[in-house]
């Protein structure tokens, strides 16, 4: 292996790699693949369809490709997955002194997958299973996972979208988004960001229930309780980078400060 280059020196695996991780930003059809790997067009796509048969690549509703749920059950398999491994005691701590349910979303592709969770133990809820892929175009939790997003892809995850660019604006400032009948009739919810290293967004945590309860305006009521509990998944990542990489590795910069939230009566 030459650790100058991080090339291995098997050049199908080197290759398969460099597929990998440009799809790591995000979906891409084969025009963008070839751009980003600098490979060329039928290695690119040979490449890609054979990691497709494995499950380590997949396909969007667009027809592009997309990080596979292979990769996600090498990671939970392998115990590297710290944020699922630190979100089910912040979920149940968010379900209790909420009072709803509590949901945590990764993006992929178009849609948005509940990947944990923590159901309201009794009475009416909004229950969405581990596992449910639900778009991109409603819901708070989908309004955080496109806000930080880069212009281009941005542009893209609004078309078809129920809010506008104005509320990802919205949304970034306060650093929490809020939905009412987004999704679903007669449903609210709150969501904030979870981000990693790089402080790029990585999932949103969200509480979600029925709009009696949580009223037409719900960050009034569980702003400041879903930004706390995404602030503590963010340093669980950021301890488990910087334990990871050592203790001479540089800290991520932290996370953007917000502007304080006022709780209604």
């Amino acid at each position: 292996m030459d650790k100058s280059t991080g090339l291995s020196g098997v050049g199908v695996l080197d290759k398969a790699a460099v597929v990998l991780g440009a799809l790591e930003a995000g979906p891409a059809t084969l025009a963008n693949l070839v751009t980003a790997t600098g490979l060329a067009r039928p290695t690119a796509h040979r490449l890609a369809v054979a990691l497709e048969h494995h499950r380590l690549v997949a396909r969007d509703l667009q027809g592009r490709f997309v990080l596979g749920p292979r990769l996600a059950e090498l990671a939970a398999a392998a115990g590297e997955d710290r944020l699922l491994a630190a979100a089910g005691p912040v979920l149940v701590h968010l379900r209790d002194v909420t009072g709803e349910s509590a949901q945590l979303y990764r993006r992929q592709g178009d849609h948005r997958v509940c990947v944990a969770g923590a159901e309201r133990l009794s009475g009416l809820r909004d229950t969405v299973p581990v596992g449910s892929a639900l778009p991109m175009s409603a819901g708070s939790a989908a309004q955080v996972l496109l806000a930080w997003e880069d212009p281009e892809r941005m542009h893209r995850g609004l078309q078809g979208a129920v809010f506008q660019a104005t509320t990802l604006a919205g949304v970034r400032r306060r650093g929490w988004a809020q939905s009412v009948g987004e999704r679903e009739a007669g449903v609210a919810s709150v969501s904030a960001p979870v981000r990693g290293p790089g402080n790029r967004v990585v999932a949103a945590v969200s509480v979600s229930g029925p709009l009696d309860r949580l009223s037409r305006q719900p960050g009034r009521v569980h702003a400041n309780a879903v930004v706390a509990a995404a602030d503590k998944l963010t340093e669980a990542l950021r301890r488990g980078a910087a334990g990871k990489a050592g203790p001479d590795a540089a800290t991520d910069a932290p996370p953007p400060r917000r502007g304080p939230m006022r709780r209604t009566q």
